[in-house]
């Protein structure tokens, strides 16, 4: 029958399925394409994820799934922001955040009220962008599945907005409590996870704002040594890494190309080449990269 396009083969497997069947099946593409963007960086994983998502949503509210349906909006949003697409990303945040309220997921309200508050804070809406990140993280807390993943990613969108507003205070009582959530998420993979790097350096960037710049570099040579420990690892998650060691050449004074320590800025310079490599000619985008889990 000659060679299908993912494209072609996805539709045939749902032809003549039932609606769970064909849920089932875009999620699983739509799964194949967010891993793709992870590895690439490209933005044809993107635009493909946007448009099953699309497709998605309703089938999960004809389902009464609405738990899925309202991750699945903010996923969306999410790869709408990745995308610059941010009108859109907002009003999927908005969708996404009325089916948590209508439906008593607290989950949904987090993830919801962090990619709204990270629309505010990097429009410049700073007030607005912290109170719908504090909310954020107090949904987490309260969310019938998995806390930690959730208390988490409203950390680290919070963390990254404390730091701007120089409220260094409330970045140590956040950091520290990331630390734990990492923990727990660290142990029930087993291993390495992209979160004990974020953990690291954010606690690198919060010695600095201290002023104790030995265990700045302590820190950030300890991600560094992590990341070499779990190359294989890495590998599969290139683009966030490759935004986080990009923001810690952006943010660490002791990376900084007049002042910072020369030998501590050639050993990060060449982990970003490695990831750069691994990534080819994926587009280089500003800001956190969204993690996103599509339900």
């Amino acid at each position: 029958r000659g060679v299908l396009t993912w494209e072609g083969r996805m539709e045939e497997l749902m032809a003549r399925q039932s609606d769970a069947q064909c849920a089932q099946v875009l999620h699983t593409f739509a799964f194949a394409n967010q891993m793709g963007l992870q590895a690439t960086g490209t933005d044809d994983h993107a635009l493909s994820f946007v448009g099953l998502a699309q497709r998605h949503i309703p089938l999960l509210g004809k389902l009464q799934r609405f738990r899925d349906q309202g991750e699945a909006m903010y996923g969306l949003g999410n790869f709408l922001c990745f995308l610059k697409r941010n009108p859109e990303a907002e009003i999927w945040y908005l969708k996404a955040r009325e089916v948590g309220a209508a439906h008593g997921f607290f989950s949904v309200e987090s993830k919801a009220c962090e990619g709204l508050g990270r629309l505010a804070t990097d429009a410049g809406r700073q007030e607005e962008g912290l109170e719908l990140l504090r909310n954020a993280l107090a949904a987490a807390q309260l969310s019938e599945v998995d806390e930690e993943k959730y208390e988490m990613r409203a950390l680290e969108v919070l963390i990254y907005a404390l730091f701007k507003s120089h409220a260094i205070d409330e970045v140590e009582e956040c950091v520290g409590r990331y630390r734990e959530a990492a923990k727990v998420v660290s142990d029930s993979k087993g291993g390495f996870c992209l979160e004990e790097l974020n953990f690291l350096f954010y606690s690198a960037r919060l010695h600095e704002a201290r002023g104790r710049p030995q265990e700045s570099a302590g820190d950030l040579l300890a991600l560094l040594n992590l990341m070499r420990e779990n190359e294989e690892a890495v590998q599969s998650l290139s683009l966030p890494i490759r935004e986080l060691l990009k923001h810690a050449i952006l943010h660490l004074k002791i990376l900084d190309s007049d002042a910072g320590e020369e030998e501590l800025r050639k050993l990060v310079a060449a982990e970003l080449s490695k990831v750069r490599h691994v990534l080819g000619t994926g587009a280089e985008r500003p800001g956190p990269y969204p993690a996103i889990s599509p339900s």
